[in-house]
C-alpha cells in the first residue's frame, strides 16, 4: 500500500539533487560567474563580424592600405600627451583627442594592449579557475561520498527497500545503518577531515591573493592607469565633451608612422590615422572588470573574515555553533550534544561537520549529530582508580586535544545541561 501510495506521489514529488557543496558563494563567484564574464569578453572581443576590423588606417598613396593596417596592428599606434586639450578640441585646431603634430620634444603614449586583449581575458579566466580545479581534486569527493543515498531519507518509512520509478527508497534499518556507517567513518578519520578543511580554507585565502594580483597585472598592462579607471569615471559629469577620461586609455583614433625605402634609396616617413573601432567595446569591457573586481574583493575578503572569525567563536560561543548548524541544516540541536562535538572537534573537523550539515536532510545530520556526541562523549570518560579508561572508549583515536593553540573549550557549559 505504501508503495502504490509513492508510486502515485513520485511524479508529484519535485526533489533538487544538486551536486554535493563543497564550497561558498564567495569561491562560486570566482570559479562561476567571473570566469562566464571573461570568456563571454573574448568571444566579445574576437567577434570581429559585429564590429568590423580591429584597426582601419588612412595614409597616402605611398603604401598599400592592408600593408599599413596589418603594420600599425602589430607594431602599436601612440597619442600625443600635449594633444588631449579639450579647448583646442573644440576650437577644431585638433582633429581628434592626442592626434596632431609631433617633434621629438613631445611626450607620447604607446598603446599596444589591444593586440593582447583576447589572450589576456583568456588566461585571466583559467586563472580564476585553478583554485577550484585544485580544491575539487583535493577534496576528492569525499562529501558526496558519505552523502550519497541519503537523498531519499525523508521517505524513510517502510521497513523494507523499494524502488518507486528510477528511485530507491531506503528503508528505516537501511537509513539507520547508512547513518551509522557515516558517523563511524567521521569518527575514524576525524584527524584526516583536518587536511580536508586545511585546503579549503587554504584556497579561499588563495582567491583573495589571486583576485589583488590580477587588478595589479591589468593595472601594468594597462600602464598604470586601471586602478584609478572606475573612480575616474564615477567622477567625470561632462560626457558629452570630446575629451573624457576613458579617451587617454582607449583611444578611438591614433597616430602610426611607417618607415619605408625610396627609389633612390632614403628612408621614407609615412604617417597614418588609425580608427580602433575595437576600443569602444575594450574601455566597456575593462570598466565593467574594474567594477566586478571590487565587489568580489570585498565579498573574498569578508568571506576570509569570516572564516578567521568562525574559528575564533566556534569554541568559545555556544550560541555561535547553535545558529551555525540550524542554518546549515534548517534543524534545532540540544546544547548538551553541541559542547560535546565541538569539545571533541578541532576547527577543522568542525568546518568538515559544517559542509556535512549542508549536503545532508536536516532530519538526518540531526540524527546523525545525536550520534556523533554520544561517540564523542564515550572517548572523553574519565579514568577509573586503575589507571584504565572504561570500556568503550578504545580504542581511543582521539585522544587528549591539545587546547594551547586553540580557543578555550565549551567544558564549563557541560555541566548545564547535563
Amino acid at each position: 500500500m505504501l508503495a502504490a501510495s509513492l508510486n502515485t506521489l513520485t511524479p508529484r514529488l519535485r526533489f533538487n539533487f544538486s551536486k554535493p557543496v563543497i564550497d561558498n558563494v564567495v569561491f562560486k563567484l570566482h570559479y562561476k560567474l567571473t570566469v562566464t564574464f571573461l570568456l563571454a569578453f573574448v568571444i566579445l572581443v574576437c567577434s570581429r563580424e559585429y564590429f568590423g576590423d580591429h584597426i582601419k588606417c588612412i595614409s597616402d598613396q605611398g603604401v598599400p592600405d592592408h600593408v599599413i593596417q596589418t603594420y600599425c596592428f602589430f607594431m602599436a599606434t601612440f597619442t600625443i600627451v600635449r594633444h588631449y586639450n579639450e579647448s583646442l578640441l573644440e576650437g577644431g585646431f585638433l582633429p581628434h583627442p592626442g592626434v596632431g603634430p609631433v617633434s621629438s620634444s613631445d611626450e607620447t603614449l604607446h598603446h599596444t594592449y589591444y593586440q593582447w586583449v583576447p589572450f589576456v581575458l583568456f588566461i585571466q579566466s583559467v586563472c580564476f579557475y585553478m583554485p577550484h580545479y585544485v580544491w575539487k581534486k583535493k577534496e576528492g569527493g569525499r562529501i558526496k561520498a558519505l552523502v550519497d543515498g541519503l537523498q531519499y531519507a525523508g521517505l524513510a518509512l517502510a521497513s523494507d527497500d523499494m524502488k518507486v520509478g528510477a528511485v530507491m527508497v531506503p528503508s528505516k534499518q537501511t537509513l539507520e545503518s547508512q547513518i551509522e556507517n557515516v558517523k563511524k567513518d567521521i569518527v575514524m578519520r576525524l584527524r584526516v577531515t583536518r587536511t580536508w578543511s586545511t585546503w579549503l580554507v587554504a584556497m579561499e585565502i588563495t582567491n583573495l591573493v589571486h583576485l589583488m594580483f590580477q587588478i595589479w597585472m591589468i593595472n601594468i598592462f594597462l600602464n598604470g592607469q586601471f586602478i584609478n579607471l572606475g573612480s575616474s569615471v564615477l567622477n567625470y559629469n561632462n560626457w558629452q565633451d570630446i575629451l573624457d577620461p576613458l579617451e587617454t586609455i582607449f583611444p578611438k583614433v591614433t597616430k602610426c608612422t611607417f618607415h619605408k625605402y625610396g627609389p633612390s634609396g632614403s628612408i621614407q616617413q609615412h604617417d597614418a590615422l588609425c580608427v580602433m573601432a575595437l576600443n569602444v567595446i575594450n574601455e566597456k569591457i575593462y570598466v565593467i572588470l574594474w567594477f566586478w573586481f571590487l565587489f568580489l574583493f570585498i565579498v573574498s575578503a569578508l568571506a576570509v573574515i569570516w572564516r578567521f572569525c568562525s574559528f575564533f567563536l566556534y569554541r568559545r560561543s555556544l550560541k555561535f555553533n547553535e545558529m551555525v548548524f540550524r542554518h546549515a541544516s534548517h534543524k534545532t540541536f540540544n546544547p548538551y550534544n553541541v559542547i560535546q562535538v565541538v569539545n571533541g572537534c578541532n576547527y577543522g573537523d568542525w568546518l568538515f561537520l559544517y559542509y556535512l550539515a549542508k549536503n545532508m536532510k536536516g532530519i538526518v545530520f540531526q540524527q546523525l549529530f545525536e550520534r556523533l556526541a554520544e561517540e564523542l562523549q564515550k572517548r572523553d570518560m574519565p579514568f577509573d582508580q586503575d589507571g584504565h579508561e572504561e570500556k568503550g572508549a578504545e580504542p581511543v583515536l582521539l585522544g587528549k586535544v591539545d587546547y594551547t593553540d586553540e580557543t578555550l573549550p565549551l567544558k564549563d557549559d557541560i555541566k548545564k545541561y547535563s
